[in-house]
């Protein structure tokens, strides 16, 4: 997959052009989104943040025009009720954005039901999924009909059928479903995007249509004229969705958890592929600082399942299994850290939901605690090592704490069961007081605190903990228990980012018989077409022809019957007798000029504007004289041109009378014949 140059989602940018876009087998979308009135636990969650966005949308416009009567008026009476309206609507939007906020959280809703009801022991903390952006209906039908009359210079009523089909397919990508085929039908509409920008979006012209998308998190309403804006958005519930599909997974599973690595890894993806590809976006869930934290987050969600995969996999209690679970679990840490980092600045700190900002600095202070129990289970339930193992656990204890303990020397620290136990109980110490600090936190929030679950989590962890330490604390202890070294985090399995694959879902140009795109596209303007009645002559119709999908009229011979009729080097070929050409292949066209018989043949021809000129009639007056000598140079012309095209015909030179040879192929007057090009 190529990417595409950066889009501006504030003006539309060329984007896509390298897009690779499969042929389908037949056109037309077969896949639908949900039912919409069906009443599942996620669907009345979007009907909520449906209808609080359109409420948060009209107390807007009510304070919009309150606040210029405010500023117009001056009125000292009518200034004091227009500032108690003003006060009731910033109450109102204040008290929806905090409903919004509770609906953001609801976490428990997106998780995997056997995970809700499994034992504490295998209970999973949950995972932070994005709801969809909400869009408002479009209707094209009468811009895109108008286009294709002006534009195109076809009936646009002909079209009616392709352009319902495309609304269908944007209606259905507003309610995907929660899986594979969910996501293939956002790609496809993504993928189908790029035709339409292509086929109807000029650079200097806009369609005058507006495109409705509400932020995910604010439920702000935005609009633009820009198709950029369109494809940001699709592409950014692409994203949330893989979130929602991760965090459905079984993860008590070992192929639940690779499902949510996968899901949050093309998470992480999507929205990164949004930062570096869009610009200037008109709501704050799309701005760089926004989808930075979303990414990070994503990262930091693919390493917790990675942590949960390595408890899974870790059937051996070992020493150094253990201390592998400890590092892992302090790599989570670390990356949770840095999304806290991140949400707390100021450009995104109002904006995320403080349930979000309190989930992960919960997580942050969890896995920290976990980090020192596995160290403190390593050094207090593993045996001393013996001579033969000892090189391995000091190779490995050597790297394991980012400054090394106090105490005794490595070697007496590993073999020495009462300082193996000095050092556990520092761990266990740090990792009782990281748990209490976890659960604090937790209790700050008053929707965590709703979260029975993440309740039931930090709560076993904590006494798991306590009850270890109960056990290696003796009575007799008295020194005073040390300030046990963070561990060094690190990781067997780093996140990757995995970008959109949109060449996987096969699409087909809905709009195909509008011609072939390297011609008949929004940025190209031609002259109309021009209908031209030809008599084949002595030496045929004395023209050259190249390329496929449309036949380009390569070179005319002066004063042959192609010259007289006006036909000039440029023009396409889009029909012959009244068969349209505009997808002919080269052959296809030549067959069609080979059968007409004595009454001549009727073509209709384009020129594109701007393919000819003063300059362009200079440089074919020189061509024609110096023929003979640019004939090499032509042909290494001819040969990089044929890289780019479609395909390519070998020479051949028709006439009505004879054949003619391959000396006399070559000496034509007029210009060298390429390696794929035919005279006729």
């Amino acid at each position: 997959m190529m990417p595409p140059e950066e889009e501006s989602l504030a003006g539309g940018g060329e984007g896509d052009g390298g897009l690779v876009l499969l042929q389908a087998l037949k056109s037309g979308s077969t896949r639908k989104g949900c039912d919409p009135f069906a009443q599942t636990q996620r669907s009345k969650l979007q009907h909520r943040r449906a209808r609080i966005n359109q409420q948060i949308n009209k107390e807007m416009r009510m304070r919009a025009g309150a606040e210029n009567l405010f500023r117009a008026t001056s009125n000292h009476k009518v200034k004091e009720t227009v500032a108690l309206e003003l006060s009731y609507v910033n109450s109102n939007l204040q008290l929806l954005k905090e409903e919004l906020e509770e609906l953001n959280s609801s976490m428990d809703v997106y998780q995997n039901d056997r995970l809700l009801s499994s034992s504490s022991e295998s209970i999973s903390v949950p995972m932070i999924p994005l709801g969809l952006k909400e869009t408002k209906e479009l209707d094209l039908l009468v811009p895109l009909k108008d286009l294709i009359s002006e534009h195109y210079g076809e009936e646009g009523i002909l079209f009616e059928k392709e352009i319902k089909e495309f609304m269908e397919l944007r209606q259905a990508m507003r309610t995907p479903s929660r899986n594979e085929a969910g996501l293939e039908l956002l790609m496809e509409y993504y993928n189908q995007l790029y035709f339409l920008d292509s086929r109807f979006f000029p650079p200097t012209k806009s369609l005058g249509v507006f495109f409705h998308w509400y932020d995910s998190l604010t439920g702000v309403p935005s609009h633009q004229r820009a198709l950029a804006f369109e494809k940001g958005s699709v592409l950014f519930n692409i994203g949330a969705l893989h979130t929602q599909i991760g965090a459905r997974q079984d993860r008590a599973s070992l192929p639940g958890l690779n499902q949510a690595i996968d899901a949050f890894q093309k998470a992480a993806g999507a929205f990164n592929y949004l930062k570096e590809n869009f610009s200037n976006a008109p709501s704050l869930d799309m701005s760089a600082a926004s989808l930075n934290m979303l990414v990070r987050l994503m990262v930091a969600q693919v390493q917790e399942c990675v942590f949960e995969k390595m408890t899974l996999l870790c059937t051996q209690h070992d020493f150094l299994s253990r201390l592998q679970l400890a590092q892992e679990a302090a790599r989570v840490e670390d990356v949770y850290s840095l999304v806290h980092q991140t949400m707390t600045q100021a450009h995104v700190k109002d904006y995320v939901p403080f349930s979000w900002t309190t989930m992960v600095h919960v997580k942050s202070e969890h896995f920290k605690a976990l980090s020192h129990y596995f160290a403190a289970i390593a050094l207090c339930d593993c045996p001393a090592a013996s001579d033969a193992e000892l090189p391995e656990q000091e190779k490995a204890f050597i790297q394991f704490h980012v400054t090394m303990p106090d105490g005794p020397s490595l070697r007496v620290l590993l073999q020495d069961p009462e300082e193996r136990r000095k050092l556990g109980k520092a761990h266990l110490k740090k990792a009782i007081m990281k748990h209490e600090e976890a659960m604090r936190i937790h209790g700050l929030c008053k929707i965590l605190r709703k979260m029975d679950i993440l309740q039931e989590v930090l709560s076993f962890a904590h006494k798991r903990s306590l009850s270890k330490y109960s056990e290696i604390d003796h009575e007799e202890d008295f020194f005073e228990t040390g300030d046990a070294p963070d561990i060094h985090p690190k990781t067997l399995q780093k996140p990757e980012i995995k970008s959109p694959n949109f060449s996987q879902v096969k699409v087909t140009d809905l709009f195909h018989r509008l011609g072939p795109l390297s011609v008949f596209s929004a940025k190209n303007k031609w002259y109309p077409v021009r209908r031209v009645h030809l008599m084949r002559g002595e030496n045929g119709f004395g023209f050259t022809l190249r390329g496929d999908s449309p036949v380009l009229i390569a070179g005319v011979i002066p004063g042959g019957c192609a010259a007289e009729a006006g036909l000039k080097e440029g023009n396409y070929i889009i029909s012959v007798n009244g068969k349209d050409c505009k997808w002919s292949k080269h052959a296809e066209v030549v067959q069609l000029l080979k059968s007409t018989g004595e009454e001549g043949v009727e073509i209709g021809v384009i020129t594109l504007q701007g393919s000819e000129g003063p300059k362009a009639a200079d440089k074919k007056a020189a061509a024609m004289s110096l023929a003979s000598g640019l004939q090499k140079s032509n042909k290494e012309n001819n040969r990089k041109s044929l890289m780019n095209s479609k395909s390519a015909s070998t020479l051949l030179v028709w006439s009505k009378k004879s054949k003619r040879s391959k000396k006399s192929t070559y000496g034509v007057p007029f210009t060298a014949v390429g390696d794929n090009e035919a005279m006729y």
